[in-house]
């Protein structure tokens, strides 16, 4: 019943505002007939101010109905991307470098991969260390020998630095 009732939002604001227009112009019709300004209060008030809060009134309804739309809109838009990530992370599509190396997923997953062994994991402008923050969640990555990525023009990453001595931290 609730969901009913939300689907009115903007068709009440429409209604509020013709009713505004309509009190304005009814307003402005009695002033129009007098010439005295004693006498033209009574429609200014009852008629211009009570139909100008009924334009507000029902422009802040249609306003709001509409951020309702898009915000259901929207939440059914992040639900589907959010069963498709969940599909493709379910079928092993994805190249997701996580924390560690060789973490599950793409390319990089199709062993244990050490830092040590001369495997790199490239980009399509630098290579890196399997276990680089910089590529995490990154779908081109490629695992291939550092000599490989080396000669490819691509350059070397300044936070992981995969030319340099393998440095390993105990956990």
């Amino acid at each position: 019943m609730k969901n009913t009732w939300a689907r009115f939002g903007g068709v009440v604001g429409i209604v509020y505002c013709i009713a505004g227009f309509v009190l304005i112009f009814l307003g402005w019709n009695g002033t129009a007939t007098y010439d005295r300004v004693e006498a033209q209060i009574p429609y200014v008030v009852s008629g211009g101010i009570a139909g100008l809060a009924l334009v507000v009134v029902g422009a802040a309804l249609m306003v709001a109905q509409s951020l309702r739309r898009d915000r259901v809109e929207l939440r059914g838009s992040i639900d589907d991307l959010r069963a498709a990530v969940d599909r493709l992370g379910a079928a092993g599509g994805t190249v997701g470098v996580g924390a560690g190396a060789g973490a599950a997923g793409g390319p990089a997953a199709s062993g244990p991969v050490a830092s040590d062994d001369g495997i790199v994991l490239a980009g399509p402008s630098s290579y890196h260390r399997p276990a680089c923050r910089v590529i995490q969640g990154q779908l081109d990555i490629v695992a291939m020998p550092r000599a490989e990525a080396a000669a490819s023009e691509r350059t070397p990453c300044r936070v992981c630095t995969p030319d340099g001595p393998n440095l390993t931290v105990a956990s």
